[in-house]
């Protein structure tokens, strides 16, 4: 049996499988909550991209971007799988240096890049920077030209392209505190003063329209206003762009209401307008990039928890209480998220009622899921909530003093734990006595 357009499965006993593994015995074996993920989805998901680059026949890079959920053993699934690496923060690459991953597929992002981010990135030899405002070209042409090194470095441009998504995952649009205006100029005068910086080597341009979107037609709509301003940029200057970086966003399915499109056809539409563009500019098909980061690991999760208490409201509302929230889920209290979820032990039962899944949280905001439909409900029962692999862990964090879960990798019916689950010692370790 297999539960309704997850990839996942229900076994003889009425239990949920994760990679070939059942939900009870991880849930007894390390413990809830607890972040589950099938490492070969994970490697499915990053083949959808890379396969199709191939069999197109296309000079291309595929980027994961590590925000989405980063760890060392993570890291070292991507690299396996032969893609690079996003990375936007100093503790992002740290990561990736741990794991091992070779610096010369890591790219780093972020609209506040900081003097000892830029320099660490430098002396790691890092293969790209995104550059994202005037600021960080005069930062890294300085540090650059005092070591007497040499970096590629893309721009980020935000194209005014409004994607049909939440306002917290828009970046396009002009209105954005992410990268160089094009309608105001401000990439233009971005353009002009790359020229300065010959320790800058400027490969091409970079946008991102924004996260969770369902179709091409924006996506192509942005890639054609960046040949508009490269075409420019050859009438005048003889510029001709090495790489085409087109960002990420590809949504997934979290409910019912979602429905993604195949990655492939991302790949396709993209190649497609980008050859188009090019013949129309009469210059070589620049390399393209991408940056898929839910996309990778966003089905691929799986978060467990218990149910303890009960509590129902006659003619209102039934709520059932789980052992996380919002310290491991922000989501849905950030911009309400949408998730569905089976009780694991009783996958294969039919619902009869329905559920409002609370958190634990001292909010009344620490909500998980509205209206699930369930079977009948026990305290001990285990929850599995689908579509949790990216930015669950991500955003954990310590509120109300609650330890971050661990988790666990699932490929070829055996779980491996890659993250511990934190102690109460492991919450206070930086806490220091003032008495």
């Amino acid at each position: 049996m297999i539960i309704d357009r997850h990839p996942f499965t229900v076994n003889s006993h009425g239990h949920l499988e994760i990679g070939g593994v059942d939900a009870l015995s991880l849930a007894h074996d390390f413990g809830t909550p607890l972040y589950v993920y099938d490492v070969s989805l994970i490697r499915r998901n990053a083949r959808s991209f890379v396969d199709t680059f191939k069999e197109l026949g296309v000079n291309a890079k595929v980027a994961y971007a590590s925000k989405a959920f980063s760890s060392i053993a993570m890291l070292q699934v991507i690299q396996q799988e032969g893609l690079c690496l996003d990375v936007v923060s100093e503790g992002e690459l740290y990561t990736a240096v741990e794991a091992g991953f070779p610096s010369e597929r890591i790219h780093m992002h972020g609209n506040n890049k900081s003097r000892q981010e830029l320099q660490m990135a430098i002396e790691q030899n890092i293969g790209c920077i995104v550059l994202d405002n005037f600021y960080e070209i005069e930062l890294l042409g300085d540090l650059l030209d005092q070591q007497n090194k040499e970096m590629d470095v893309l721009m980020r441009v935000t194209p005014g392209v409004n994607s049909k998504t939440h306002q917290y995952i828009m970046t396009g649009n002009e209105d954005s505190k992410f990268g160089f205006n094009l309608k105001n100029g401000q990439a233009d005068k971005a353009f002009q003063l790359l020229k300065k910086y010959p320790s800058i080597r400027f490969k091409g341009l970079h946008c991102h329209i924004g996260s969770q979107i369902f179709e091409t037609d924006r996506f192509l709509s942005a890639t054609e206003i960046l040949f508009a301003e490269l075409a420019k940029w050859k009438r005048n200057d003889n510029y001709i762009p090495e790489v085409l970086n087109l960002g990420g966003g590809f949504g997934i399915r979290y409910t019912s209401e979602d429905e993604p499109i195949p990655y492939e056809q991302y790949v396709y539409a993209l190649v497609e307008e980008v050859r188009k563009q090019s013949e129309e500019m009469d210059i070589p098909l620049p390399e393209i990039w991408m940056e898929p980061g839910r996309a990778i690991v966003g089905n691929t999760g799986v978060t467990l928890y218990t149910i303890g208490s009960m509590k129902s409201i006659p003619g209102i509302r039934e709520y059932i209480s789980v052992d996380g929230g919002m310290t491991d889920n922000l989501r849905p209290a950030l911009y309400g998220a949408k998730y569905e979820a089976v009780i694991a032990n009783k996958a294969d039962q039919t619902p009869v009622k329905e559920v409002s899944v609370a958190g634990k949280c001292c909010e009344s905001g620490d909500m998980l899921i509205w209206d699930l439909p369930v079977p009948e409900v026990q305290t001990n029962d285990v929850l599995a909530v689908f579509s949790t692999g990216a930015y669950g862990y991500s955003m954990a964090s310590h509120y109300n003093r609650f330890a971050k879960p661990a988790v666990v990798f699932v490929e070829n019916k055996e779980a491996k734990l890659v993250v511990k689950r934190e102690s109460y010692q492991d919450v206070v370790k930086n806490d220091l006595s003032y008495l």
